[in-house]
């Protein structure tokens, strides 16, 4: 590492800082501290819903994936667009018009109040386990390339997402996002160029290579749940974009964020159409990386090197100074992208679902006090995770922790749609559903009966609740729901303005 790189790394860390110090005046109320006062532009909070989306991990584990296997991963993204181009128009402005802050509002009032706290705490749960694994990784990595002790990195990086978070709320972290969205997009971007030009040939090989690997294709195409197959990818690809963009306090915060329906929904599509290129991207970049090392005259690979470590690898020995540190500092972003979010939203639900409940005459002051100290003790949480899974080597404590989560979040996105879809689904039949989903998945996770691929027990954990839960329904006599909570009351207003 030269200085001019450590310098780059440096400066982009300070900017984050900076960020978050040049909002804080304006955090003086909850509804700015978490959802920006509901004037932030659309193609903004579009830009920060891509952000948050591309994560360290993406950064890290894509181009890895594509450099060892093919594009399979990619198809999971790839249904996001799909699926969620017809239903953004409907899940935006019913949770801006149901919900104050917390995206599990909508459940309590679908279908009361345990209905709120199982899914608020499945997403606290999975979301804290997944900051510490997002500070691990990414400090691993920084740590190999500054050459710095990891704990200090973690520290270091932990600090700063606390004090952008802290000071700065939802405004800071927007902007923040699309600085760092920028820096992300021209790291993948540099990177592709020097690898596609890098070798002898330049990109009509790279792509020969590929071609003669099979490298870019998305199979194997077999009608089999017991392998990673096109097929798994596609019902898990599924399940995930109604999870992100229907019951995810990080996305549908953002759309709180937006100044009305029409631009929060602008800026949905802006975010969702972002993302998909920018994993491709990144698969090309392994896929690119596997064309490098594989040409004519290469530089050699350490023996013994695995696929997730040679883009870092290339990072390292291959790229330019200055360059190196744009790339690095991109890493950087990408991780404070995706943690500052998720310690806002961590807040936001703290104080939403469980601190105005037990306190039901705070005031809106005492509310963003709380909020505050949530941020730093969620900040503290995922860097003594991070640090566990350091000196535990990934397993223990995180490893319980994901177990967990597996168990206990079945079946979010099946809540979701049988309260969308269903004015007949009532709260005694969807708990019957919850209660079938947590002990199919306890025997899934905890037993070595599970026959189908991991990636197929969320699916088959929504399904349940979703089948169960609606013929459950049928075996307790109650008012058919309101229609505004449905997409019913969406269909009929829909259909009053195209009368008029």
């Amino acid at each position: 590492m030269h200085w001019i790189d450590y310098a780059i790394v440096l400066i982009s860390i300070a900017a984050a800082i900076g960020m978050g110090m040049y909002f804080a005046h304006r955090q003086k109320d909850t509804s700015t501290y978490f959802a920006g006062g509901g004037k932030i532009p659309a193609w903004a909070v579009g830009i920060s819903i891509f952000a948050t989306l591309i994560s360290s991990v993406t950064f890290l584990a894509y181009p890895g994936a594509a450099y060892a296997g093919n594009w399979i991963l990619l198809v999971q993204g790839l249904m996001v667009p799909i699926v969620l181009v017809a239903l953004i128009g409907i899940i935006v402005p019913l949770f801006r018009k149901v919900i104050r802050l917390s995206t599990y509002e909508y459940f309590e009032r679908r279908f009361g109040l345990f209905a709120r706290l199982y899914s608020s705490f499945a997403f606290t749960l999975g979301h804290f386990s997944k900051a510490g694994t997002v500070f691990f990784l990414v400090s691993m990595a920084l740590a190999t390339f500054l050459n710095i002790n990891i704990y200090t990195v973690v520290l270091v990086l932990g600090i700063t997402i606390v004090i952008l978070t802290l000071l700065g709320g939802m405004e800071a972290i927007v902007w923040m996002d699309v600085v760092q969205g920028a820096l992300l997009i021209g790291g993948g971007v540099v990177c592709i160029l020097i690898l596609m030009f890098g070798i002898n040939g330049g990109p009509s090989e790279v792509f020969s290579i590929a071609s003669e690997y099979d490298k870019i294709s998305f199979g194997p195409y077999a009608w089999d749940l017991t392998q990673l197959t096109f097929l798994v990818m596609v019902l898990n690809g599924i399940f995930y974009a109604l999870q992100k963009y229907g019951t995810d306090q990080t996305i549908v915060q953002r759309y709180l964020a937006a100044k009305n329906d029409k631009e929060a929904k602008k800026a949905a599509y802006i975010g969702v159409l972002m993302s998909v290129p920018i994993w491709a991207l990144f698969m090309f970049i392994g896929t690119a990386l596997f064309a490098y090392y594989h040409a004519q005259g290469a530089p050699l690979l350490p023996e013994g090197i695995k696929a997730d470590e040679v883009f870092p690898y290339f990072i390292a020995h291959e790229l330019p100074v200055g360059i190196r540190g744009l790339i690095i500092s991109a890493l950087a972003a990408a991780a404070i992208s995706s943690l500052d979010a998720d310690l806002n939203c961590l807040s936001a639900i703290a104080v939403q679902d469980y601190y105005v409940r037990f306190r039901k005459n705070s005031t809106d002051k005492q509310q963003l006090r709380f909020g505050k100290w949530m941020v730093v003790i969620a900040g503290a949480g995922a860097i003594g995770v991070a640090c566990l899974y350091i000196s535990w080597g990934g397993e223990g404590v995180l490893g319980a922790l994901f177990e967990l989560y597996a168990i206990f979040s079945a079946g979010i996105v099946g809540i979701f749609l049988l309260g969308l879809f269903s004015r007949r689904a009532n709260k005694q039949g969807l708990y019957i559903g919850i209660a079938a989903a947590v002990i199919f998945t306890a025997w899934a996770t905890l037993s070595d009966g599970f026959p189908h691929h991991k990636y197929m027990l969320g699916v088959y954990s929504h399904l349940i609740v979703l089948v169960v839960g609606y013929f459950a329904s049928y075996l307790f006599k109650t008012p058919l729901a309101d229609k505004e909570l449905t997409i019913w009351g969406y269909l009929e207003e829909k259909g009053k303005k195209v009368k008029k």
